[in-house]
């Protein structure tokens, strides 16, 4: 693989990873000096690294842990630092001076500022106010919710009382919240009247008093004036505005309750395109750690950065955003369209907050690519040191157009790891070098390896992305899941005791990580294993190609590759342009990877969080029940799979 970009010595001397390996050598007389052998102990060592990560990310706990871990030969039963009480917005609210906390941007609203003191004071009145309102340990608050410092301050004041926060997008329909939602029962509702997206308005009003109506649990919905001064709110009976829920003392302590480290802080949900949405329970104390570790080892993260990433408040990653608050930088907050009004929206925003550090997806940046943009020609992104792709594979293409087009001086950190560990299993690394097409590492701690079918490790070929020791950002486990049976069907069935995660990977000679899709996407022509991102790279390098989507079909007794391409605008699939994509995939994959069937359709579909659905295109073309239309972001889209002449032959 080639290198595209090493850090400068400089850089690599004031890198907190550094400054941790010096903190490693001197803890436990190590003598390290490279990221790999801090890796190999870490994975080795894993009660002395997270016993080393709880000292060096300063976590706030008022009473101190007994032992690290418990029962580290079995990942299911393995406990953490048992005996510690914290709490997990104390953590991220250890700040409170006027240092810039939250800087937030949306589609039609001016700049918001909010320091670190305001963001407690208002913290501390709405975490009075859901006293006040019944809330206790244990309860659940939701966030119907743009992404908005208003959703920031609702979950940091419900689970200083240790309440649990929940939280999706509003761009989601009713039955997608009532999916989510209504397997939880939240006590409070938080919703905001509407957002913005591409310059129009949507209401959530109407979906907020129907979800009101459905939940008899929730008692008391509030509701976020965002897209109107003064909304009418009558249609959600006993609504009431933020501001007049807020209590009205300030300059307050806010009296954050102490639990045990695994008390549950958030319940995420799976993307639910094939059923109805898993909900995932994670730990306070897990999530804090997980999240220490990555932001500040691994994204580099100080005090003075600036961190942005492109989220809803229903992705994993608006969670870890947050958590930067720990380290005391800070986040900026964008809620709308990336492209609204231009393709250079974002990068418009780096440029005047002076972003340091750049969060995104893989299909935006092959996106900004098409759309022809040359930020770091157009933008001054002096203050830009680090970009993270997330949500599907970093194409090689797309790598070489960030350094290319975007700017030389970077650190690219495609990281993968999902909803299930809130976290990554492999990610960023600030000293070492960027090669195209790789994932720079093996997080720390985390014992990550390449399985093939019979469960032995593989190097330098593709197998499944195991972990093969505990973690403590592991989930709690489902909700309404006592006996742990669908948590343990999800992730340790297939070898048994050990984490399947269901990516397609290859762990490379230089330590890295390249991503090939979803293991439950993979395709087998003949039996041979073809993960669908290499066909993705592909073709959609090619200028005539939008975006496209490939899937197995069963016929006669074995598995057809079948593409389908959303073209440019004016471009027909014609014989020619069939040969081209069929050459273009032979001369740089294999024959193998070569569809059977290409087809022109007129959009892909996508969850709300931005990735292909490729199995539900799939259930699609076997004429199977897609069960949750309400989980994607453009269900209509699925019916363009249905019936397809050119696969019945």
């Amino acid at each position: 693989m080639r290198k595209l970009w090493e850090p400068s010595e400089e850089r690599k001397r004031n890198a907190n990873m550094t400054r941790f390996i010096q903190f490693i050598n001197k803890k436990y007389g190590q003598n390290f000096n490279s990221y790999d052998q801090l890796y190999e102990w870490s994975i080795n060592n894993i009660p002395d690294f997270w016993a080393a990560m709880w000292e060096f990310g300063q976590i706030k706990a008022s009473r101190p842990y007994d032992r690290v871990a418990t029962n580290l030969d079995d990942m299911l039963e393995c406990k953490w630092f048992e005996g510690a009480r914290l709490n997990f917005a104390e953590n991220l609210l250890r700040y409170r001076d006027e240092h810039t906390a939250i800087i937030f941007k949306g589609e039609k609203s001016d700049t918001v500022r909010i320091t670190y003191r305001e963001l407690y004071d208002t913290v501390a009145r709405l975490a009075a106010s859901l006293r006040e309102a019944g809330v206790e340990t244990g309860d659940r608050v939701a966030g119907f919710m743009p992404n908005i410092p208003e959703t920031v301050m609702a979950m940091l004041a419900a689970t200083s009382i240790g309440a649990i926060w929940t939280s999706c997008s509003p761009d989601f329909g009713f039955n997608g919240v009532m999916d989510r939602f209504g397997q939880i029962q939240p006590k409070v509702l938080f919703t905001a009247d509407g957002y913005f997206y591409n310059g129009k308005r949507h209401d959530s009003l109407e979906r907020a008093a129907r979800v009101k109506g459905e939940i008899n649990s929730i008692e008391k919905v509030v509701v976020i004036p965002y897209t109107e001064e003064k909304p009418d709110i009558s249609i959600i009976p006993g609504a009431v505005y933020f501001q007049n829920f807020l209590s009205p003392s300030a300059d307050r302590d806010i009296a954050f309750e102490q639990l045990p480290f695994d008390h549950p802080v958030y319940i995420l949900y799976s993307s639910g395109t094939t059923g109805v949405p898993k909900c995932i329970v994670h730990g306070a104390g897990g999530t804090l750690i997980q999240h220490l570790k990555e932001l500040i080892l691994h994204t580099d993260l100080k005090r003075d950065d600036v961190i942005f990433y492109f989220t809803t408040c229903g992705w994993m990653m608006w969670n870890w955003l947050v958590s930067s608050l720990a380290v005391g930088a800070t986040i900026v907050l964008y809620d709308g369209s990336p492209f609204y009004p231009d393709a250079g929206a974002l990068f418009q925003l780096a440029q005047d907050e002076k972003i340091t550090v750049f969060g995104t997806s893989a299909k935006y940046l092959a996106s900004v690519e098409k759309a022809g943009l040359k930020p770091g020609a157009k933008y001054d992104l002096i203050s830009l040191k680090a970009i993270l792709s997330t949500g599907s594979p970093l194409s090689v293409e797309s790598f070489e157009f960030v350094y290319r087009e975007i700017k030389k001086d970077v650190c690219l950190s495609s990281i993968s790891g999902g909803t299930d560990i809130i976290s990554c299993f492999a990610l960023g690394n600030p000293i070492g070098p960027v090669y195209a097409g790789e994932l720079q590492c093996r997080g720390l701690g985390m014992k990550v390896e390449a399985y093939d079918e019979e469960g032995n490790p593989v190097y330098n070929q593709k197998g499944e992305l195991v972990c093969t020791a505990p973690f403590p950002s592991q989930p709690i486990g489902f909700w309404n899941d006592p006996d742990r049976k669908k948590y343990k069907s999800a992730y340790f069935e297939f070898y048994p005791g050990v984490w399947r995660h269901g990516d397609y990977i290859e762990i490379t000679d230089t330590g890295g990580v390249i991503i090939y899709g979803r293991s439950d996407a993979t395709l087998n022509p003949g039996g041979v294993r073809i993960g669908t991102a290499e066909i993705y790279r592909q073709v959609e390098a090619l200028p005539e190609v939008v975006d496209s989507l490939v899937v197995g079909q069963n016929w006669e007794n074995d598995v057809r590759v079948v593409l389908f391409v959303k073209l440019a605008e004016g471009i027909e699939l014609t014989d020619d342009l069939i040969r081209k994509i069929k050459t273009t995939i032979r001369e740089n994959a294999t024959p193998r990877h070569v569809p059977a069937k290409i087809i022109q359709v007129a959009d892909i579909p996508y969850t709300i969080n931005g990735k292909k659905v490729e199995l539900a295109v799939k259930k699609i073309i076997h004429n199977e029940p897609v069960l949750n239309r309400d989980a994607l972001a453009n269900p209509e889209a699925l019916d363009l799979f249905k019936n397809i002449p050119e696969l019945q032959s």
